[in-house]
């Protein structure tokens, strides 16, 4: 079983910046991919950005540029840094892991608003 822990969420105005950390616990063997998932109000659960095992990554159209997702392998961590931040970033913003199972944090609020 593994357990993931998100943190960083917060209000910050547009513009701002943010970085979200998501730190697994538990038996981790083998971790195919992590990465970050966002839900606004309303909306679908929608792809942010995910790093695979081998380095390389993928981002959403709409975060490209202004959004870089980083691993420390060493504390099982994925990190989500959001800079020039937008009101549309509004969301719950939720870890993911592919290890062996797909894995789901609970989720970090982050709000966007002046």
């Amino acid at each position: 079983q593994v357990h993931l822990v998100e943190s960083g969420g917060g209000l910050v105005q547009p513009g701002g910046s943010l970085r979200l950390s998501c730190a697994a616990s538990g038996s981790i063997f083998s971790v195919n991919s992590m990465g970050w998932y966002r839900q606004a109000p309303g909306k679908q659960r929608e792809l942010v950005a995910v790093m695979y095992s081998g380095g390389s990554t993928n981002y959403a159209d709409s975060v490209k540029d202004r959004f870089t997702i980083s691993r420390d392998n060493a504390k099982n961590t994925v990190y989500l840094q959001m800079n020039s931040l937008k009101p549309e970033d509004t969301a719950v913003y939720y870890c993911r892991a592919h290890i062996g199972n797909l894995y789901w944090g609970r989720g970090t609020q982050v709000t966007v608003s002046s």
